[in-house]
């Protein structure tokens, strides 16, 4: 014999599953975590009854679906033979997603769509730093200190110092690769006017940046940064590109470019070889974490609070004020 709480339990059961199911902002997916980044190539991506899928079509297997974990995603990063439908793209950036448009294996970067919803945090932290002297001398003293090790920078260093220590390192690195490799004297050059004239390990050093390049690029998108406003590179709309992509050349580029010194096509095998060597997946979260670093130094970053705001309000004399609140009564 049913009682007249059975159904009172049964709506209290339903609620507290939907109250568990309720997205909240410690359920939104961090750019740093494994399914942050997802990149796509040869495949058609497109918007059904169910969620957005990529239909991968060969001889062998036919036509094979696989549907996207849209709202685990932070980047979907689209390579070459990717098409996209309106409908998956509107899906993507309701869910806060941002897609770029970038070469084989990730390594170029050509356009991007950025979501409405994405974060301006890092932006704001990066444009208040880069718009203060003092600050911005001391993220490129933090970016020469991840290259060649924390405490390598003495107390007053100015910027013009800085480069002659990062540039006296550089050479340095560059003369032990070129005994280690036995190739003579080497001098960096990257001259357009005369490409095909320059030697395997310039041709080979400057293909493998220009895949770092757009990794970083993606990155620095992705996180709602500017890839203008550089700390140390200055004028370019990839300042701050060129800035991040230095932490990275001494452990990546400039080892593969010497290893090709007596390669015959350089350029394409330091393309093939940076993107078969290349763990993806864990670089650009580390790229994240790096810029994150840099921008907020010592902050321990974690899964934000449920309760936090997802948009607050600016004012010039309190900083931030709630959203989601109206202030008619405070006039």
């Amino acid at each position: 014999m049913s009682t007249s709480a059975e159904p009172d339990t049964q709506r209290s059961r339903t609620d507290a599953r939907r109250r568990l199911a309720a997205p909240t902002v410690a359920m939104l997916p961090r750019i740093a975590d494994s399914l942050s980044f997802l990149y796509l190539d040869i495949v058609r991506i497109h918007q059904d009854d169910t969620g957005v899928c990529a239909e991968v079509t060969s001889e062998r297997r036919g036509t094979e679906t696989l549907y996207l974990p849209t709202a685990a995603l932070s980047c979907v990063l689209l390579g070459p033979g990717t098409s996209i439908t309106a409908r998956a793209l509107t899906t993507l950036a309701r869910h806060g997603t941002t897609v770029l448009v970038t070469g084989a294996g990730g390594v170029r970067c050509y356009a991007a769509a950025l979501p409405d919803s994405l974060t301006t945090t890092w932006l704001e932290r990066q444009s208040r730093t880069w718009a203060d002297d003092t600050k911005r001398l001391a993220v490129a003293t933090a970016m020469y200190e991840k290259r060649f090790g924390h405490g390598t920078v003495p107390p007053g260093t100015t910027l013009a110092q800085l480069r002659g220590l990062e540039g006296q390192r550089v050479k340095a690195h560059y003369r032990l690769l070129a005994q280690q490799y036995k190739i003579g004297r080497f001098r960096r050059a990257y001259d357009p006017a005369s490409w095909d004239t320059q030697d395997p390990v310039n041709l080979a050093l400057s293909s493998a940046n220009t895949c770092l390049y757009g990794i970083v690029h993606a990155a620095i998108l992705a996180l709602g940064c500017s890839p203008a406003l550089g700390f140390v590179h200055h004028g370019n709309q990839q300042a701050f590109v060129y800035d991040i992509a230095d932490l990275y050349k001494a452990d990546l580029t400039i080892p593969l470019a010497f290893s090709l010194h007596a390669s015959t096509n350089p350029e394409a095998q330091a393309r093939r070889s940076f993107r078969d060597g290349l763990r993806l997946f864990k670089l650009l979260p580390r790229i994240v974490t790096d810029i994150q670093d840099l921008l907020d130094p010592g902050t321990e970053r974690d899964i934000p609070d449920p309760e936090e705001q997802l948009v607050d309000l600016w004012d010039p004399i309190t900083g931030v004020v709630p959203g989601g609140t109206n202030h008619g009564a405070d006039r």
